[in-house]
């Protein structure tokens, strides 16, 4: 069994996450992290719970969800994993931080890619890589079965969905990925976002006004 812990970081208010086995390894999904505070806050937590990072992942490369790879990758010694047709995007995040007048995260060289379908395992449980592109056009999701729950980045999000007028976006490839890979997992799947509350599959088919 793993648990799962948030926190809310940098100007766009991103959800970072931290997945935990039973053996106390953990993954880094998407680190935020933008200021000095915001960095001592991840790695305090990480070492106070006496975690072991062993992977760090990115279900997307907006430079809000990317901030922190760097910290992660030194700190840990690791390299990120992203699809790689989210390469060009981490590349370009020093474009998107001029545009909104943020710092630019370092690009960090990924140690691999993440391949539709593949599955992780960390101690017992596992995931499954789902390819849902629309909102950037690499984004994947990563979905435990067993102890239902997926973590899907910008793609989708309590009664909305992610934005698709950014590079790479696209509204009708965006709404076929939420319907072939997201709304179709148990009503009761925990959905864990990038930004905002967590929500369920049930919920988001009945309010979700892009999905009706």
């Amino acid at each position: 069994m793993t648990t799962i812990t948030s926190f809310v970081f940098n100007p766009f208010y991103e959800n970072t996450y931290i997945i935990a086995d039973e053996n106390n390894d953990c993954w880094v999904v998407d680190p935020g992290c933008y200021s000095e505070g915001e960095q001592m806050k991840l790695i305090n937590y990480i070492t106070e719970k006496q975690l072991r990072p062993v992977l760090l992942l990115n279900t997307h490369c907006h430079l809000d969800h990317i901030f922190g790879n760097s910290l992660i990758a030194k700190t840990y010694n690791l390299s990120p994993y992203w699809h790689e047709n989210e390469t060009q995007i981490a590349k370009n995040a020093k474009i998107g931080a001029m545009m909104f007048g943020v710092k630019a995260p370092e690009y960090v060289e990924p140690g691999g890619f993440l391949k539709e379908g593949e599955v992780l395992t960390i101690g017992s449980s596992t995931f499954k890589i789902l390819f849902t592109p629309g909102h950037s056009p690499g984004s994947v999701s990563f979905y435990n079965e067993k102890e239902k729950y997926v973590i899907v980045g910008d793609v989708l999000f309590r009664e909305s969905i992610g934005r698709t007028d950014l590079p790479g976006g696209n509204f009708d490839v965006l709404i076929k990925s939420i319907k072939k890979e997201i709304l179709t997992l148990p009503e009761d799947t925990v959905v864990y976002n990038g930004h905002g509350e967590p929500t369920t599959i049930g919920h988001e088919k009945k309010y979700n006004p892009f999905l009706r």
